[in-house]
């Protein structure tokens, strides 16, 4: 019970912070645009975007709904991999900060995958809101 509980709070965790963060690729302020743009050619950015918040979507709505649960792990596993990426692009940066970050979301990431895959998996169409939460 208690696993389940932390899983679903590092869930939201993660589906606030990539639906954040892939809102910002997305509709980045004036200010930021431009410093994004001479590291990230535009297309890459509007990609990461899309797929972090399909990432957020994935790893909270197919529980909710208990259409597709599987989703929830691909997801966590998607988000490791960009996450992987991510640590490596920040260290060759010598950006230490962000590398933890990074680091930090993936050891998340990884721990719902596992949980949801292996664990505690949500069975297909019987899942609920409130029965997955209280569970």
């Amino acid at each position: 019970m208690a696993m389940n509980r932390l899983t679903w709070v590092l869930q939201g965790v993660l589906a606030v912070v990539f639906l954040a963060h892939g809102a910002l690729f997305l509709f980045p302020p004036a200010e930021a645009a431009a410093q994004m743009e001479a590291f990230l050619p535009q297309w890459f950015q509007v990609f990461l975007g899309v797929a972090e918040v399909a990432a957020a979507v994935g790893l909270t709505v197919p529980a909710w709904t208990g259409i597709q649960p599987w989703l929830v792990p691909a997801s966590a596993i998607g988000i490791m991999i960009v996450m992987v990426a991510a640590t490596v692009l920040h260290v060759v940066r010598h950006e230490s900060v962000s590398a933890i970050i990074t680091t930090i979301l993936l050891g998340a990431s990884t721990l719902v995958a596992y949980v949801r895959w292996r664990r505690l998996p949500f069975p297909p169409g019987s899942m609920t809101r409130s029965r997955s939460v209280g569970a």
